[in-house]
């Protein structure tokens, strides 16, 4: 047994000032928000929105009430757009949503309801009390045709589009839905699994690593080596122990044994992740290497050396599950396109002892989806258990899916929907028997923020100027320097808009049932530049470089190329623009005219790994930068190739993972790159003799890429934050 103390205790005093629900309490004395005891940091207007709702739980506060609360009479202030950002700014500090509220429900036309159980409150109305009661969700039962339709793929420079293709109308199968964490935005968990017994629930989140007995919630920390966070995790037949994958910063992923009775963690293998325990508890499978050159390995638990299993340079690997008997592993994989993005497909190879004997494995495609994702698990009944990609407009949703396997390890039958509810699935686990399914699910947050730059070269702490809870990307400011240019799929399909740095809602400038991408100005700043991505399936579709009057107007085809993946224009009195054009082997560079098109190859990279370059054209339009470091290659190199004829030169960035973003500062003196990371990651700016200064390290969320505006006083910044949690299924 584990000796060390609950996690999110309380002294069991109570009094008038508390209002607790869930996990978390407000303590209106102390004007303080806690989950599990633990301080969440909340502002003042949402708080008070807070405690008017828990002062009146399941009834409807009207919009007035909360107004009449906030601003005294005699104030002047945008109301609407200042309650909803508070309401926002709410749901996030307790990792809540609008659209499957588990606290606050939006109550149309009227205001707003609090859903959830309260105790302390006026009447004090009983209700879950700690997580440790937990309460069933009852799976919604829906009869629908699935159509999972075309999903806009964005990774930096490379915007792919994934393609549709149609499932037929299963209801969800009958089954409880229990959550089992209730972590608020800020905190999400990393990573969970499940104990082969099913008793014990092992998560990772912002503040720790944890082992939770599901029945009672009793909660207890697990020490891991210092600076290290857990990023996968596998548990032993014995449910005794387990091998968790163990990451810290700059430091590629390592496995290491953990036993839940006590003792230091154990080092087992010095490079490895997405791991899985055989059967028995004699092997373990894993993934290990860079980036897009990534293997499968194979180890024994007993000390026998790993051996490469399958894997090829550009393999994108996600889950690794074993059989029921222990005598072949699953898998996910992809490879990135230079049209549509990734097409998932699920694959299983033979790893017993008559295949080890010719020393290779020949691995066999079991199911191969556009919209397939890479958690994925092989039940103890045979099973096969994927997660599949939700049509637009719910596009960033994904949900679990089963199906039946027959000898050929071909899908039998119809597959069955498993869930139905908002998010998007980050891992599964399963018990033994296979009546316990924990499966994390979270929301991804990419976000517009707005930073302003010091004269000094710091950075004012960015602010986010997207409320919305899809997905923003910047691109462009307007010439005025007052507004940022972004898109957004907030509609279902990527539109393009601007909104002021001092405004709380943006402003459609175009859309279309094509998706928008890359919105960049014309050099002049009159003309709005931009990419049309396709929305079906069509393997000769070329993308159109587009062109519309940013006043409005008929807009017009530039250059039209298959694929054009990222353009970007200097800055007046320059007039350079550059496109660039990706295929499986190579990356080409055009330039061209903003107003007449004609564009003119003036640079081709021959690379089988084209995909993983990005690049940046400099405002006064001399220079390309152009880095292929976004996955983390050993040591990062910015090459410098001059248009105007000069000899390019190379930045060696050292003591860094990769360059997983790149842009020119707005007097192209320097760069600004973002660092890869999953969860956290560095804003560096890189002067042009490869000096680096780290200029924002993000908390709790990552930074894509900065876009400075043309007067060099603000960044516009691509965020992404996530809230998420573990549910259990039981079937």
């Amino acid at each position: 047994m584990l000796n060390l103390p609950a996690v999110g205790s309380t002294n069991g005093n109570d009094n008038s000032s508390t209002r607790r629900f869930g996990v978390f309490e407000l303590d209106l004395r102390a004007g303080e928000l806690r989950r599990s005891g633990s301080k969440v940091k909340l502002q003042e207007q949402p708080f008070q929105v807070l405690a008017e709702l828990l002062d009146r739980p399941g009834q409807v506060v009207t919009r007035e009430e909360l107004r009449n609360r906030l601003w005294p009479a005699d104030t002047y202030v945008d109301f609407d757009h200042s309650l909803n950002a508070a309401i926002r700014r709410l749901r996030d500090a307790l990792g809540d949503s609008a659209e499957n509220p588990t606290f606050v429900e939006t109550v149309a036309r009227r205001g707003y309801r609090f859903v959830a159980p309260v105790s302390g409150a006026n009447g004090d109305h009983a209700g879950r009390g700690e997580l440790a009661a937990v309460v069933p969700i009852t799976a919604p039962r829906r009869h629908h045709w699935w159509i999972v339709g075309a999903i806009a793929a964005v990774a930096l420079v490379l915007i792919g589009l994934a393609v549709g293709f149609f499932l037929a109308p299963h209801p969800p199968a009958p089954g409880r839905i229990t959550p089992l964490t209730a972590n608020p935005a800020g905190d999400p968990v990393r990573t969970a699994a499940i104990s082969r017994d099913g008793r014990h629930l092992a998560f990772s989140d912002e503040t720790g690593f944890y082992l939770r007995q599901i029945d009672t919630g009793e909660t207890h920390p697990i020490t891991l080596p210092e600076d290290m966070t857990a990023t996968s995790i596998s548990w032993s037949p014995d449910s005794d122990h387990m091998v968790v994958a163990l990451a810290g910063a700059n430091r590629r992923p390592s496995l290491w044994d953990i036993s839940v009775l006590g003792g230091n963690a154990r080092k087992l293998i010095d490079d490895g992740s997405h791991l899985a325990i055989s059967p028995n508890g004699k092997q373990i499978a894993f993934v290990a290497g860079q980036p897009l050159h990534q293997r499968i390995w194979l180890a024994g638990l007993n000390g026998d050396p790993p051996r490469e299993l399958l894997g090829e340079d550009g393999d994108l690997f996600g889950t690794i599950s074993w059989s029921p008997d222990g005598k072949k592993i699953a898998y996910t994989t992809a490879k990135y396109t230079y049209g549509y993005g990734t097409k998932g497909t699920i694959a299983a190879a033979d790893v017993s002892s008559s295949s080890q004997a010719g020393g290779s494995v020949r691995p066999t495609v079991v199911l191969s989806l556009t919209g397939l994702n890479a958690p994925m698990m092989w039940a103890p009944d045979g099973h096969l258990i994927y997660t599949l990609e939700e049509p637009r407009p719910h596009q960033a949703d994904s949900n679990l899916w089963s199906t039946r396997l027959n000898a050929e390890m071909k899908p039998s039958g119809s597959p069955v929907r498993l869930t139905n509810d908002q998010g998007e699935v980050f891992s599964i686990s399963a018990s033994a028997d296979g009546k316990r399914i924990a499966y994390v699910k979270g929301v991804p947050q990419p976000d517009v923020y707005v930073a302003k730059l010091q004269a000094s070269g710091a950075l004012e702490e960015p602010q986010r100027l997207t409320l919305d809870d899809r997905q923003d990307l910047p691109f462009d400011w307007t010439t005025d320097n007052k507004s940022v240019i972004f898109i957004s799929d907030r509609t279902g399909t990527f539109c393009i808009y601007k909104q002021s740095i001092d405004q709380a809602m943006p402003e459609l400038l175009l859309s279309g049932s094509q998706q928008l991408m890359g919105p960049r100005l014309s050099p002049d700043g009159t003309q709005l530049l931009y990419l049309a991505n396709p929305s079906w399936a069509d393997p000769h579709f070329e993308v159109p470089l587009m062109s519309m009057p940013l006043t409005g107007g008929p807009a017009r085809e530039v250059a039209r190329a298959k694929w054009i993946t990222n353009l970007q224009c200097a800055r007046a009195p320059a007039t350079a623009c550059v496109y660039s054009v990706i295929t499986d082997a190579a990356l080409t560079f055009f330039r061209f005219d903003s107003v007449r098109g004609n564009g003119t190859q003036i640079l081709q990279i021959r690379d089988e790994l084209a995909q993983a370059y990005n690049w940046s054209l400099s405002p006064d339009g001399t220079t390309l930068a152009i880095a292929k470091g976004k996955w983390g290659s050993d040591e990062p190199r910015i090459r410098l190739v001059s248009l105007d004829g000069a000899p390019e030169r190379s930045l060696n960035i050292r003591g860094w993972p990769g360059i997983a973003g790149l842009d020119w500062a707005s007097d192209s003196k320097s760069l600004w790159a973002a660092t890869p990371g999953e969860k956290e990651n560095a804003l560096l700016r890189i002067d042009l003799q490869g000096n680096v200064r780290v200029v924002w390290r993000p908390k709790n969320a990552t930074v894509g890429w900065a876009i400075p505006s043309r007067d060099g006083k603000h960044l516009a910044l691509n965020v992404h934050s996530a809230s998420a949690n573990v549910s259990m299924l039981e079937q």
